[in-house]
């Protein structure tokens, strides 16, 4: 078997390795809980190369997602759910319904307008979703119901707590400029103080978690997503805390003769050095 440019091929060679006794044993052994980890370690590692702008690994990275969304579309086909075309036919049918002001006759609308178009054909989808999972017997998922529905809880904390955030916004629940935002977060720090000095762990882990909400909500504010500065903070401590290794590695010393004082004037350094 040959590589191909041919989406058919993919679908091919994926349906091979699903094969029992001739198909491949991990291959065959998983199902869609055990592949989702790597579904979503597939779709960071396609940031990660946008990232770093190397669109040589991008073209790679995408392959490697796609193969994701072909063996999910592969283990439905063997429950009778359904097959790898469903799933284009779902999306395009999807992207035009979205779209009418490209592919329909709501023409000349502003970008405000083609949100708003959006969120309202959005809405009008998950309804019918709900009634068709209604007709099937199916339950309706929590999530998929009231007004902030539909946020996948499978997201990075960070960026559903975004999108929890700009949804809520819309209905007017929303602090009205940044600075209230930030007070908010002096509010939640004092909170964090008093519950550490209380000792107990859980009122201490639910301060935490409202002190990053809130970092997140400001985030929001000024545009940023919060998910991304994370990385970029990583990437800079990662970076700096190298220099600090190199540094001492330099004086012929490791990380663990050194102190705390001597590690952060080595992190001054590293830190002015990158200015």
């Amino acid at each position: 078997m040959k590589p191909s440019s041919d989406i058919a091929r993919l679908i091919e060679i994926m349906a091979a390795l699903r094969t029992p006794e001739t198909g491949c044993p991990w291959d065959l052994e998983q199902d869609f809980a055990s592949i989702a980890p790597y579904t979503l370690e597939e779709a960071y590692e396609v940031v990660d190369t946008i990232e770093r702008g190397d669109l040589t690994d991008l073209r790679d990275e995408l392959g490697d997602l796609l193969l994701q969304v072909v063996f999910h579309a592969r283990m439905a086909e063997e429950q009778g759910a359904f097959a790898f075309p469903n799933v284009v036919e779902a999306i395009t049918r999807k992207l035009i319904r979205r779209h009418p002001h490209v592919f329909g006759n709501a023409k000349e609308l502003s970008p405000e307008q083609v949100k708003a178009l959006w969120d309202t054909i959005k809405t009008e989808e998950k309804a019918e979703r709900r009634l068709e999972r209604e007709k099937q017997g199916l339950p309706v998922e929590s999530q998929e119901t009231g007004f902030l529905g539909g946020i996948p809880t499978a997201l990075p904390a960070l960026t559903r707590a975004q999108k929890l955030t700009a949804k809520a916004a819309k209905v007017g629940f929303d602090w009205p400029d940044a600075t209230q935002a930030i007070d908010k977060i002096h509010e939640e720090l004092e909170e964090v103080k008093e519950a550490s000095s209380s000792g107990e762990r859980d009122r201490i882990e639910d301060e935490i978690g409202d002190l990053l909400f809130s970092v997140t909500n400001l985030a929001r504010h000024y545009g940023i997503d919060p998910e991304s500065a994370l990385r970029r903070t990583n990437a800079k401590f990662e970076r700096r805390f190298g220099s600090v290794e190199q540094a001492l590695m330099r004086q012929g010393r490791d990380l663990n003769e050194a102190s705390l004082d001597e590690m952060e004037e080595l992190w001054v350094q590293a830190k002015t050095a990158e200015r």
